[in-house]
């Protein structure tokens, strides 16, 4: 019985992810290595790319400064109370319960040009919703649950000792965070990091509703796939998903390596 679980788990390894992975490179090599060259360096694979490489950046800064504070105050928050927390807990799964698209759609609804808010921002000249600003929010929404559950089960089983002991030999919050609570969750951010770029980078629905799908504009690289796929060129597609595969593919030895570099720290 053991040997047949192992056997079904390769099974669907192999039919889920090695199959798959295998068809988008021989499809990107289907017309050879000029075909593969002009998926990937066209105008709007070049916009698409450079637009997700952004929003990539962005979240992944926004999402490391907040979701650290918050595993902070929800880990350390004395002065928060047990129902406050609880909330601000519940809230932090909500993307794991709710769709991407529903999260798009909500974005839509708060922000839109047709809303108060949305119609204030757009008359001042800066445009949320189907602009650069609005796919921000949508993958963060998406993303931010990733630092935060990686970074409070490090605090939480660290505990406060070597902060308290810091603070009693005088010294200051900062001094007492970049001392000694860093160096005890920088594997942990690192994770949150590697998680939220390849949730960034793989992200669709939420930008698809906020962004919509204008070529040149506020195309990413997935939703130029699922146009090219729409369009049945299939080739450009495999080009896209390829490349979007192979950083994937080096996120993970890089967290792997992450990995290796906690154990022996």
């Amino acid at each position: 019985m053991r040997r047949i679980l192992i056997a079904l788990t390769y099974l669907v390894f192999i039919v889920l992810l090695i199959i798959p992975l295998f068809k988008i490179g021989t499809g990107a090599w289907q017309e050879g290595l000029d075909g593969l060259i002009h998926a990937i360096t066209r105008p709007e694979a070049v916009h698409a790319l450079m637009m997700t490489a952004w929003i990539v950046v962005v979240v992944t800064m926004l999402n490391t400064i907040f979701g650290v504070m918050l595993a902070m105050y929800l880990v350390r928050g004395t002065w928060m109370g047990s129902r406050l927390k609880q909330f601000l807990n519940s809230i932090v799964d909500l993307p794991f319960a709710v769709s991407p698209v529903i999260g798009g759609l909500m974005i839509v609804l708060i922000l839109g040009p047709s809303t108060t808010i949305g119609a204030f921002f757009e008359s001042i000249g800066f445009k949320i919703v189907y602009a650069f600003p609005g796919m921000v929010l949508a993958t963060l929404f998406v993303t931010f649950p990733l630092m935060v559950r990686e970074v409070m089960p490090v605090l939480q089983e660290v505990g406060t000792q070597q902060e308290e002991a810091a603070s009693t030999l005088g010294a200051y919050g900062w001094t007492t965070f970049w001392k000694v609570t860093w160096p005890l969750i920088r594997f942990g951010v690192i994770y949150g990091v590697v998680l939220t770029i390849a949730r960034s980078l793989g992200e669709f629905g939420a930008v698809l509703v906020v962004s919509g799908n204008v070529m040149n504009k506020t195309q990413t690289a997935t939703t130029l796939v699922y146009q090219d796929v729409e369009n049945f060129n299939v080739v450009s597609a495999n080009g896209v998903a390829l490349v979007l595969a192979v950083f994937s593919v080096l996120l993970l030895l890089f967290m792997e390596w992450a990995k290796r570099r906690r154990g022996v720290h």
